[in-house]
C-alpha cells in the first residue's frame, strides 16, 4: 500500500452552514475536521503535514471520489450511515489493485429496517462485516 484515503459524507447536522467563504479545501474542512483530529492524536504534526503534502495521506469528501480509481490504497470510509445508495456504490467500485477498505458505520438492524441508511445496509449484503 502506497497511499492511505480517509474519505466521509459532507453531511450537515440538521441545520443549514449556508454559503461558506473561501477555496474548495476550506468549504470542505469543516465537514472533515473530524478526521483531521483523529490524525492529529495519531501522527506527530510534522509527519503528518509531511504525509499530506506527499499524498501519502489524503482526506477527502466522499463526493470527491467520484471518477477514481484507487490502487495500492487503503481506503477509510467514515460516517457511512450518512451515504446514500448511489455514494456506497460509488465507493465500492473506487476500489483498485491492491487496495482494501474499511467502513465504518453505525448499523443496527432496527435503521435497516426503518430504510433510514438504504445505502448502507444493500451494501452490508456485499461486504464481510464484523459483529455487531
Amino acid at each position: 500500500m502506497t497511499k492511505i484515503v480517509l474519505a466521509r459524507p459532507a453531511v450537515e447536522a440538521g441545520e443549514s452552514l449556508g454559503f461558506l467563504p473561501g477555496d474548495l479545501q476550506q468549504k470542505v474542512d469543516p465537514y472533515l475536521r473530524p478526521l483531521y483530529d483523529a490524525l492529529d492524536d495519531m501522527i506527530p504534526p510534522d509527519k503528518l503535514k509531511t504525509y499530506v503534502e506527499r499524498n501519502v495521506i489524503e482526506v477527502v469528501p466522499l463526493a470527491y471520489m467520484r471518477g477514481r480509481t484507487l490502487n495500492n490504497a487503503f481506503v477509510i470510509l467514515d460516517e457511512a450511515q450518512n451515504a446514500t445508495g448511489m455514494q456506497m456504490k460509488m465507493f465500492l467500485t473506487r476500489l483498485g489493485a491492491n487496495s482494501k477498505a474499511i467502513i465504518t458505520a453505525t448499523l443496527r438492524r432496527s435503521i435497516c429496517r426503518l430504510k433510514r441508511f438504504p445505502g448502507l445496509c444493500r451494501s452490508k449484503m456485499f461486504c464481510r462485516t464484523s459483529p455487531e
